[in-house]
């Protein structure tokens, strides 16, 4: 098998870049060191998000993260994928952009552990699959939001909410509770997408937000998508 390596794919990049948002997949592992494919599901499922993303902000670069191999069994680890993107990103459109990472499932996970880099400056964990430890990082000043369906049997919406209290005593935090969601997020997609859009464009351009993301940024913790239907 050929060296394995991580891959930036552009969605959308616009001459005068006012920050960066980079899209992390998810992808459980295999017995053995698997390549990422860009047409496995994890991957696939993670294009629309970032067509969102450009959609609501176009003055912002978005790119998808492929990880250098599926799950997180072995080195390097999503989170050596995504610091090595945030370095390539440096490179290409200079350290001086903000930078917000939209993780699902696992790259919900490297998001919220790779957040103490220091261009990043806010972070969305979409239906993330964590440990409890998880919780101890270091994020600092950055804006955080989890979305979760609360039918998720895949990445406990328990453990989410753990993490999250854990980390808004050093972070600004909100969670959004999907109603029906599940992991994959298929049957709540619009709300999904957009809540992960309206937030990484509100925060990285310092606007208000309307809505959920609004309110989150506004500094209400605790959502839900009962308290305003998308």
């Amino acid at each position: 098998m050929s060296e394995l390596r991580p891959r930036l794919v552009d969605t959308h990049v616009p001459d005068r870049p006012r920050g960066v948002v980079l899209v992390l997949h998810g992808g459980a592992a295999r017995r053995e060191r698997t390549p990422v494919s860009a047409a496995q599901l994890s991957v696939l499922r993670m294009v629309p998000v970032a067509a969102r993303v450009a959609r609501t902000a176009p003055t912002l670069v978005v790119q998808r993260l492929l990880n250098t191999s599926r799950g997180w069994g072995s080195r390097p680890t999503p989170v050596d994928d995504v610091r090595w993107a945030l370095a390539e990103v440096a490179e290409r459109f200079g350290a001086d952009l903000p930078v917000c990472l939209v993780g699902h499932s696992l790259g919900g996970r490297a998001a919220l552990l790779a957040g103490s880099h220091p261009a990043v400056r806010t972070v969305v964990a979409l239906a993330p699959w964590l440990y409890p430890s998880d919780g101890a990082a270091d994020l600092s000043g950055r804006d955080v939001l989890f979305v979760h369906g609360d039918r998720d049997r895949i990445a406990r919406p328990d453990i989410a909410v753990q993490v999250a209290r854990q980390l808004a005593a050093r972070a600004r935090v909100a969670h959004v509770t999907v109603v029906g969601g599940t992991h994959s997020m298929l049957r709540h997609v619009a709300t999904f997408d957009g809540l992960a859009a309206d937030y990484a464009a509100a925060s990285l351009l310092g606007t208000a937000g309307s809505g959920l993301v609004g309110r989150a940024l506004a500094g209400e913790r605790w959502l839900s998508t009962e308290q305003a239907p998308r």
